[in-house]
């Protein structure tokens, strides 16, 4: 991974309002610290493939097959982003399918075809689920809704995860609907009912109470998720702490390819990634703008990266937004405005970022600039350097 961000770099939208640093640590420091290994920084959830050819094993074998988030979670793994995992053939999964079809010279048709298959049979032992135990540090973290008005976000220290089950949902691409799908009564698909029920944690019962809802997801307690991979942080790779922490709590690895050009596409929505040879390694969908604030067509290049970065909130930049309303610095966080990351782009005020709400890219309009999930612009966020090409076109 190669950060860049050059000491005189000032980034400052128009359209996204952003100003950026490098010196926020995650909220899961002291989790994934514990729980990361000597020789794979990611957390004690991170995957563990079958070898080529060699059948996997499972002590609670997945009940349901599974073959749309089976294929979703390969085409993850590969760089073709099928956006928010949910085992449903949508617009983001033909995307991946389109890029994967590109990448490996066939047919381009987003279509799960024969000729497809085939080219993804090498991956077929890959379940599409396994089952994970959440790690016991995660509950003693801090969870805390995030307030809509910009005024009280701009009082918090951090724009955190509301819950350890949205902390969850993002950690495995996914979301918290999938993740109780996969746990019915709370216990992974295909656990036989224990035969006594554990008394419950008296701080999250008495906190559930308070809320009105019980935890379906709790420390310590095995669940069934998307079997995402490619989470491998390799030791020495990421040398900021808090990048390496927040890539931890994406399940986003430290390997990544290194990307000569990026062409957005505002007709297709989707994001593709280049290597110096003019091969296609990643796609993403995307967002890319509104009638209000249009993608700007052209050819650019990037100033820097700015990792986990706070958000400077300028109404009078937002045209549904009244002037009137007083200006805010936000703090960082993965529910910020911007996520968890931005990548600024000669292009002044636009850039390339994260969002709070994975579920919305390419369905939901931006201020202007390029929206991805989390995970998949942490991922870009990897693959890119001073020298990357970027093209928005038609």
């Amino acid at each position: 991974m190669r950060l860049f961000l050059p000491a005189a770099l000032s980034l400052a939208l128009a359209a996204c309002g952003l100003s950026g640093t490098d010196r926020y640590e995650d909220e899961n420091t002291a989790a994934d610290r514990q729980t990361a290994s000597h020789d794979n920084l990611a957390d004690t959830m991170a995957s563990a493939d079958p070898a080529p050819g060699e059948t996997p094993r499972a002590d609670i074998p997945d009940p349901e097959q599974r073959p749309v988030m089976q294929l979703q979670v390969v085409l993850d793994r590969q760089g073709f982003g099928p956006g928010v995992i949910d085992g449903m053939m949508g617009m983001s999964t033909e995307n991946a399918l389109r890029g994967f079809q590109e990448a490996n010279d066939l047919t381009i048709t987003g279509k799960h075809d024969d000729a497809t298959k085939q080219a993804l049979a090498q991956w077929d032992n890959i379940p599409a689920t396994r089952v994970v135990r959440i790690p016991e540090a995660w509950g003693a973290l801090e969870y805390a809704p995030v307030p809509e008005d910009p005024s009280e976000q701009a009082a918090m220290e951090r724009l955190g995860y509301s819950s350890l089950e949205e902390k969850l949902a993002e950690r495995f691409h996914t979301t918290v609907e999938v993740l109780r799908e996969l746990n019915p009564d709370g216990r992974p698909a295909g656990m036989e009912a224990p035969a006594e029920t554990p008394s419950p944690d008296p701080e999250l019962t008495e906190a559930s109470e308070q809320s009105g809802d019980a935890p379906y997801f709790t420390a310590g307690q095995q669940i069934r998720v998307p079997n995402i991979g490619a989470d491998r942080i390799a030791p020495d790779a990421v040398s900021d702490r808090g990048w390496q922490e927040t890539l931890q709590a994406l399940g986003v690895g430290s390997e990544q390819p290194e990307v000569a050009r990026i062409v957005v596409s505002e007709q297709a929505g989707t994001l593709r990634a280049f290597d110096g040879d003019d091969r296609l390694v990643a796609l993403f969908t995307v967002t890319t703008g509104s009638s209000n604030d249009p993608l700007p067509l052209g050819e650019w290049s990037i100033n820097g990266v700015a990792h986990n970065p706070p958000f400077s909130y300028n109404p009078e930049l937002f045209w549904d937004v009244p002037d009137d309303e007083e200006k805010q610095q936000l703090p960082p966080g993965p529910n910020g405005p911007v996520g968890v990351v931005w990548i600024d782009l000669t292009k002044e005020h636009y850039g390339i970022h994260g969002t709070p709400e994975p579920q919305t890219i390419g369905r939901v309009q931006s201020h202007g600039c390029v929206r991805l999930t989390n995970w998949d612009a942490a991922r870009l966020a990897q693959m890119v350097s001073s020298a990357t090409r970027v093209i928005f076109e038609a």
